[in-house]
């Protein structure tokens, strides 16, 4: 990984993102060791492979407003996307403790080789 694409601080890193055409930039600390694949109607069709972190260790970068966001079934998920290029980076919600979550899209990261990271397979058709 590049140095302008992660630094090290403690245990964790921090990660550069964005969607393709970079009008949404954001930045996320954490350890990477592993992503979700998800199998439900949206994330299928989207491809995402997700990361899911506290939300505090995300950091927009660019205007919120610059987001447009997504929800279906129980709208507990705000599936955020960009309006130009159409890509999925993050969504935001809440764990089943109430904490606020975000689940970023690891294919959005800049330097992070996506098929050296290991996936488990979460079934969100049964959900």
């Amino acid at each position: 990984m590049s140095d302008a694409a992660a630094t090290t601080t403690t245990a964790s890193m921090t990660y550069a993102g964005s969607c393709h055409c970079g009008q949404i930039k954001f930045e996320v600390d954490g350890e990477l060791t592993s992503a979700t694949d998800c199998n439900c109607s949206i994330c299928q069709r989207k491809g995402t492979l997700m990361w899911f972190v506290p939300q505090p260790q995300l950091r927009l970068l660019t205007p919120r407003d610059a987001l447009r966001s997504y929800t279906f079934n129980k709208h507990v998920i705000q599936h955020h996307f960009c309006p130009t290029c159409g890509m999925h980076p993050f969504g935001e919600g809440t764990d089943p403790k109430g904490n606020a979550m975000a689940a970023v899209n690891i294919r959005c990261l800049e330097g992070v080789d996506v098929y050296a990271i290991p996936v488990h397979h979460f079934d969100g058709r049964a959900v």
